[in-house]
């Protein structure tokens, strides 16, 4: 790991996602992109010139074997997830996997128990949580700024073409609102609020039983959240955060906000907080600071907060009936 004193990471899983992170990753002075992997070699080799990456291989347990990989991303399908981070754990590597973290919580809990059980570090790729913008507006709540928080208001939608088919419309690899995105404005409800007390849920579904569209009330003490998730219409992707005297609203998309405003006595003040790259360069850093310091979880996003979301997402699913 101190060679060139950088962290080596190792991807799998070269889609979309892996696309979008790994130009991110390159932006991280610590970080060095080692080796790429895919069922399919020359899909492998392909992402790897891409990149200017020196080793990519056909099979996923070859890169788990590679010694020089310090840790793994795990960019497969939501399907996947369980399976693969715990044989990179076993092989004795960190890894930062995608998320939802898995399609149950029995198997969140089972990828915690192995990072454990391994010594290794673990995270869940909730990206979102280290925005600058998102820490920031969590600061400001948490200062009292906007008083007591009574009401979260966010959202995360986008059309999709059914027609074209695709992982988000596979029912066998966790396709879906709720998995794919509906998992971001619950995120952000249980960082402000925490449990909820209930859960009221419902969605429209396609032929296949996936759900296309996925609304959610989230019941507290003396608080609520309004969250929807939809792969079949767009929205403005604002989150607004409601409190006793004021409120905090974060720039569209808000998962990955470059700033937020907050209104307050009638007079809106405005924060621009400018991403480097798309953001997910914060969680690369966290990834690298945390192997350094030997800690096997994040304090941001611990194995706990990932369990305790997994579990909301299994009530919510409970609730609308998905089935995998």
């Amino acid at each position: 790991m101190e060679n060139n004193n950088r962290i080596k990471w190792g991807i799998i899983g070269l889609g979309n996602m892996a696309n979008q992170f790994v130009p991110d990753l390159l932006r991280v002075k610590d970080a060095e992109l080692n080796a790429v992997a895919s069922r399919n070699k020359h899909e492998a080799l392909e992402f790897a010139v891409r990149y200017n990456c020196s080793k990519s291989y056909g099979s996923y347990e070859a890169l788990f074997k590679d010694p020089e990989v310090d840790i793994v991303y795990i960019a497969t399908p939501h399907d996947s997830h369980a399976e693969l981070a715990i044989k990179a754990l076993e092989h004795g590597k960190h890894v930062l996997c995608e998320k939802p973290i898995a399609l149950s919580y029995k198997d969140a809990l089972r990828m915690i128990e192995a990072s454990r059980k391994h010594n290794k570090f673990f995270m869940e790729a909730f990206w979102t949580r280290f925005i600058p913008s998102i820490k920031e507006a969590l600061e400001k709540v948490n200062q009292g700024i906007i008083g007591d928080v009574k009401y979260i208001k966010a959202d995360f939608a986008f059309y999709a073409d059914e027609k074209k088919g695709g992982r988000l419309f596979d029912k066998n690899l966790g396709g879906g609102a709720l998995f794919d995105i509906g998992v971001y404005p619950l995120f952000l409800s249980y960082l402000l609020l925490g449990i909820p007390k209930e859960i009221i849920a419902k969605s429209i579904y396609n032929a296949n039983g996936i759900d296309l569209q996925t609304s959610m009330i989230l019941q507290y003490e003396n608080a609520q959240s309004i969250l929807h998730a939809s792969i079949v219409s767009e929205s403005d992707m604002k989150a607004t955060i409601s409190g006793t005297k004021g409120h905090i609203q974060l720039n569209s998309p808000w998962f990955a906000a470059n700033g937020y405003s907050v209104i307050k006595e009638e007079k809106e003040t405005n924060f621009s907080l400018p991403n480097h790259g798309k953001g997910y360069t914060y969680e690369v850093t966290e990834c690298n600071n945390c192997i350094r310091n030997n800690q096997i979880e994040s304090s941001l996003w611990s194995h706990q907060n990932s369990l305790d979301l997994s579990k909301i997402v299994e009530e919510v699913r409970i609730q609308i009936g998905l089935e995998f």
